[in-house]
């Protein structure tokens, strides 16, 4: 692992993310009634250990979604914030109602919508498949695609960065 990378992980205190692209594959089906999307289960446990080793989790998307608010609550995500447009306002919000300083917070994204959050925060993650614009601004691309596990792969390279990973894995050892 880029030791940089792991300077900057070992100094985070809360984990932000965008939405479609990044816990999902970007793909929206709609019907005449609903809005579906597909999340993956390892992103739901990972956000389970963050939040059990005390970092604090949430959601930052330009889309309303009852579908993301439902999943949110599922997994005990407070810091959910839907309708934004202009992301790095809501950064600032979340840095003063929580009382952190940048670089104290990751954020994964993968659109040009997240570049202003990308380029403040201490540690910047993209997905694979996100725009050109994107990749070339953070510390670090995940192997895991969007909606596919990559939010986990940013948990646990966290985590294990804070010395917080052996206690994850306790709880599963025998």
């Amino acid at each position: 692992m880029d030791p940089d990378i792991v300077r900057r992980a070992a100094g985070i205190e809360c984990l932000l993310t965008d939405v479609d692209g990044v816990l999902t594959n970007g793909t929206i089906l709609l019907s005449s009634d609903e809005e579906l999307k597909q999340f993956h289960v390892w992103d739901g446990s990972g956000i389970k250990y963050a939040q059990r080793a005390g970092l604090r989790v949430g959601f930052i998307t330009g889309r309303r979604s009852e579908t993301v608010a439902r999943r949110a609550a599922e997994l005990g995500v407070e810091d959910l914030h839907m309708g934004a447009i202009r992301k790095l306002p809501v950064l600032e919000e979340v840095m003063a109602r929580h009382g952190l300083e940048p670089q104290q917070i990751a954020y994964v994204g993968d659109d040009l919508i997240d570049i202003p959050i990308l380029t403040r925060v201490g540690l910047a993650a993209a997905v694979p498949e996100a725009h050109e614009e994107v990749l070339s601004r953070v510390h670090m691309v995940t192997r895991a695609p969007g909606g596919r596990g990559a939010l986990r792969e940013v948990i646990e390279i966290i985590l294990k960065a804070r010395g917080d990973w052996d206690g994850v894995m306790e709880r599963y050892l025998i």
